[in-house]
């Protein structure tokens, strides 16, 4: 009851399949991060928020601060998580996901501590727009590589892709 197979039409059939699958991969690693634009002004609210805590204020005053940021973060998220066209299924996060995010905290947390310590002697405006730009920049420049990194290893889950086998 088998047909015999023609393993040339069967290799194009696959590479027919495959092809689509990239445009869904290509797709997903296009909107993985929401653009540059979430990136800069997730940086910009981290900057704001750092250059006005460095400025030793009051316990009373440091909670509206706080709730601020928190507020204005959260409304970036859900802004950019209805923005997106592509939805991923739960299980397509995978520990490179994790490991970025738990990387970003690492790097940006220590960056702002290390960089509040080595300001501590200066005066609090000037020690405070310092810490708040170092670390910005530290938080841009881990960011971008580590989301290619992280959106760019769903296409590896799936086998081999059209280029890797055309040579393209």
């Amino acid at each position: 009851m088998s047909a015999p197979v023609d393993a040339e039409q069967a290799w194009r059939d696959l590479q027919r399949i495959r092809v689509p699958q990239e445009r869904v991969y290509d797709e997903v690693e296009r909107s993985a991060s929401g653009g540059p634009g979430t990136t800069y002004a997730t940086a910009a609210i981290m900057w704001v928020f750092l250059a006005v805590t460095g400025l030793d204020l009051p316990r009373w005053g440091l909670w509206p601060v706080l709730a601020g940021y928190v507020a204005l973060l959260s409304a970036l998220a859900v802004r950019c998580s209805r923005r997106s066209r592509v939805r991923l299924h739960h299980s397509r996060a995978n520990w490179r996901m994790l490991a970025s995010f738990v990387g970003g905290a690492v790097v940006t947390g220590g960056t702002v501590l290390l960089s509040g310590r080595l300001v501590e002697s200066l005066e609090p405006m000037s020690a405070s727009l310092i810490r708040a730009t170092v670390s910005a920049a530290v938080f841009l420049l881990f960011v971008g590589p580590t989301t290619r990194w992280a959106a760019g290893s769903l296409r590896g889950s799936g086998g081999r892709t059209g280029r890797e086998v055309t040579g393209r």
